[in-house]
């Protein structure tokens, strides 16, 4: 959380909790780590519900998967972008769900994460906005 307040000159919540809070929060949350093919490392309840796969089934899955073949291109130029300027606001795409079922994020945050030694550790994605297609 402290990523996105550094990207973006706000908190990504309001409150006491965060972990919890997170977890349960309206707006999806996900993060993959930085290796060559990231892996996603969180991925909140709403996040979850959407892609319709367990914690055990998203965690470790390669990020790219998340979204469709076709849309892999756009979806990497827009976590390049991010990469590129730390953090990106407004992005939206179509992600496939593990059922096939289509959906079009709105409005995504992008941005780096850093660790405690400020070594870029990933990157993470939030969004409140998506509709089934």
């Amino acid at each position: 959380m402290l990523s996105h307040q550094r990207a973006f000159k706000r908190p990504l919540l309001n409150c006491a909790d965060p972990a919890t809070d997170l977890f349960s929060s309206e707006m999806a949350v996900l993060a993959h780590d930085n290796s060559h093919d990231p892996r996603l490392i969180y991925a909140n309840a709403i996040a979850l519900r959407l892609w319709e796969r367990s914690w055990q089934e998203m965690i470790g899955m390669p990020s790219r998967c998340t979204a469709e073949e076709e849309a892999r291109e756009q979806r990497a130029s827009a976590l390049q972008r991010a990469h590129n300027q730390d953090a990106f606001e407004g992005y939206s795409g179509v992600r496939v769900s593990r059922t096939g079922q289509r959906f079009m994020i709105n409005n995504a945050r992008i941005w780096t994460l850093w660790d405690d030694k400020g070594q870029n550790c990933g990157q993470a994605a939030a969004f409140s906005s998506w509709s089934w297609l």
